[in-house]
């Protein structure tokens, strides 16, 4: 038996009954039976039916982010199964992808962000935020993979992968204007240009200024790409820039039982010196050539970011810079047949990178505090990275309803680490901290290596035009941050880290039609030797945790004018170790890790009389969650109900009205328990928002 699920099977009936025939309006009966191709781009850098994608896939399509226009990515995200993307202050947001909400140490880099098929970072420079760098508002579609990637996906794709894919020139692309204002102040303008659709280059342009809904809180975002296309005869070139800028000025949390359903406190803000301040870009090519029996796929790559954030988190609040300039290229060639077809390619990757961390003035608190988090530099590194990766892919077609899919992937990345400070856990002239010495060490400087290898086999079985059945084992790693291995505390000054791993197995079911599309797929995962903070402060590996539930997806296209989507899981995310932590906090095996709902949920209805009027009603619902490890305190959970509507004005003109939590619920974003207290970023109340939108004759 693949594994044992616990109090999964109120939705496992439901998945059941939902895979059945279904009665379908009079009206929709003719097409009810026809098969509707899906592409997806992920599993294999290019295009192929979803039925055929051995494993699960979540797309969100062009059509859906037009009419959602989400103003974070947790808006548009929570349409996708066993994905929950807490937002937090302004822009910045935490990620679950068939895990609980990772935070603090062995948190960074568990899920690999992709960029038309490119990581958006190098492997040991991660950025929990940096979704935030993507343009996910004018993207043609976004990809999702839940649990570890195949072959051609390497560290990082441990829980799972999310890939935005950018607008391309050519006559499927809609130019546009769009102008939008709403509550707190907020003001957006996006651009799609040109207006020529048969254009070779494009470019889109968003940018938004969010007067905060606390008190001094809000940021501007600024978010450009532009594409530029060459094609022959049997190749093309699309070259691509990305660029992305946030100036936010961020508030922190909100402490007490419950504190985010008093009116006053829940927008208030104990940090108002609290900011941040980043700013991306990326410059990449695409090229592709057709041989006979042979594709060719190289993507070379240059990226840069830099960073400025306060740590208003911290005691002394210390500020930190960081930032990265990296390069590399991505090739695959794939060869063979309709029975056959093999991908082998190879990821090169260097990188550079850099962490400052100093505290301008003294800590304030009590004496071990002001002595320990002392005043001035407390980290100056620099990394240099080399990763290598070659990777086998393999589909093999038995008959006309089983494939079998094989893939091996061996990665290795070198660090090179340069200690630009004193080594130690002394303050910046040399001198010693008191009460043991200072909680920032910083180990001399070093080179790490780490070599991973990852197989992954599934298959893939038709039982009709229509329907499949898949099943995966596949294993993702993730190998140590330079966070990890160089900004260490409490006097320790060699963190000998091992490289995380998961293994997964997964068995689901695919429906794919005209009006109807289900997918259900069960999990069981198990993570080894994650990164945490041990009872010294120490960083070490060895925490261990299971994971395994269950997600449906439905869209179900009901009448001519009316549509339901659901997107539904529930799984059990638990500790299998035992230890005692930094400060106190104990890991029990069979305990829920914290911030962990089991249930996620969302249902969205649409109606659509005719071409000129839509409305969308959308309810989201997050179970209750405990908040610490040791399971004693919890969250109650929530549910929020949002409506859109969409009217023609004109030929070329448009308004979009949207209101956001129409109920004005009372609920905390996240909810957090540490250091004897609860706290919470509340979440926002009901905002109206409307955009006039303009789309010119040429585009029609």
């Amino acid at each position: 038996m693949l594994i044992r699920f616990h109090k999964i099977y109120r939705l496992a009936g439901l998945s059941a009954l939902l895979m059945m025939p279904l009665p379908i309006p009079a009206a929709a009966q003719s097409a009810s039976s026809e098969t509707m191709t899906e592409l997806v781009v992920t599993s294999q850098r290019r295009e192929q039916p979803r039925l055929l994608h051995a494993g699960n896939i979540e797309r969100i399509g062009a059509a859906t982010i037009a009419s959602v226009q989400h103003h974070h990515i947790h808006e548009l995200l929570s349409r996708v199964a066993g994905v929950w993307i807490t937002r937090a202050s302004g822009q910045e947001h935490l990620t679950a992808i068939r895990s609980p909400v990772l935070t603090g140490g062995g948190s960074c880099g568990a899920f690999l962000f992709l960029e038309d098929s490119i990581p958006i970072r190098p492997a040991g420079f991660c950025n929990v935020n940096s979704l935030f760098e993507i343009n996910t508002e004018q993207a043609r579609s976004i990809e999702v993979i839940r649990g570890p990637g195949n072959a051609l996906y390497g560290s990082n794709a441990l829980h799972g992968i999310i890939n935005t894919l950018m607008p391309m020139p050519g006559p499927d692309r809609l130019p546009q204007l769009a102008l939008e204002i709403g509550a707190n102040d907020f003001h957006r303008v996006r651009a799609d240009v040109p207006f020529d659709r048969e254009s070779p280059w494009l470019a889109t342009l968003v940018y938004a200024d969010d007067g905060g809904f606390r008190d001094d809180s809000g940021y501007q975002q600024g978010k450009l790409h532009v594409k530029r296309q060459w094609q022959s005869r049997d190749s093309e070139l699309t070259v691509g820039l990305s660029a992305s800028d946030l100036d936010q000025d961020t508030a922190g949390f909100i402490i007490g039982e419950d504190s985010y359903k008093d009116d006053t406190v829940n927008r208030s803000n104990l940090n108002p010196e609290a900011f941040r301040v980043a700013s991306s870009q990326r410059l990449y090519g695409i090229w592709t050539k057709s041989l006979p029996h042979t594709d060719i796929d190289v993507r070379p790559f240059l990226r840069h970011s830099d960073m400025r954030f306060l740590q208003h988190f911290l005691p002394g609040q210390p500020l930190e810079e960081n930032g990265h300039v990296s390069a590399g290229v991505i090739a695959t060639a794939a060869f063979g047949d309709a029975g056959s077809q093999t991908i082998v390619g190879v990821d090169i990757e260097w990188s550079d990178m850099f962490l400052q961390q100093s505290q301008d003035g003294p800590t304030e608190g009590s004496a071990f505090l002001m002595e320990t988090r002392p005043q001035g530099k407390h980290y100056d590194y620099d990394v240099s990275s080399v990763g290598v990766a070659a990777y086998a892919q393999s589909e093999y077609e038995l008959n006309k309803r089983l494939t079998i899919d094989a893939g091996l992937r061996i990665d290795h990345i070198r660090y090179d680490y340069t200690n630009r400070m004193l080594a130690g856990n002394t303050r910046d002239d040399g001198s010693e901290c008191g009460f043991g010495g200072c909680l920032y060490s910083r180990p001399a400087s070093r080179s790490d290596d780490f070599t991973n290898i990852a197989p992954k086999l599934s298959i893939t079985y038709r039982l009709s035009d229509s329907r499949s059945l898949f099943a995966s084992a596949a294993r993702g790693f993730r190998a140590p941050q330079a966070t990890e291995l160089y900004r260490l505390q409490s006097g320790q000054q060699l963190a000998d880290l091992d490289s995380e791993r998961v293994d997964a197995l997964e068995i689901g079911v695919r429906t794919n039609q005209t009006d109807l599309s289900v997918d259900v797929a069960l999990f069981t995962m198990r993570k080894r030797d994650s990164v945490f903070r041990d009872a010294e402060g120490f960083n070490v590996t060895g925490a261990r945790s299971k994971h395994r539930g269950i997600e449906l997806s439905l869209d179900w296209q009901v009448a001519a004018d009316w549509s339901l989507a659901i997107d539904a899981s529930y799984a059990r995310h638990t500790y299998d170790f035992d230890a005692v932590a930094a400060r106190g906090e104990t890991f029990v095996s069979g305990a829920d890790v914290d911030t962990a709902p089991r249930w996620l949920g969302s249902a969205e209805v649409q109606f659509e009389p005719n071409d000129a009027v839509a409305f969308g009603l959308q309810w989201t619902a997050i179970d209750k969650y405990y908040v610490d490890a040791e399971n004693q305190f919890q969250y109650p959970g929530h549910s929020i109900a949002s409506l859109r509507a969409q009217l023609q004005l004109a030929s070329q003109l448009d308004l979009v009205l949207r209101l956001n939590n129409i109920t004005d619920r009372k609920f905390a974003d996240r909810a957090d328990y540490a250091f004897g207290d609860f706290r919470y970023f509340p979440g926002r109340g009901r905002e109206l928002f409307a955009e006039i939108r303009y789309t010119p004759k040429e585009s029609l």
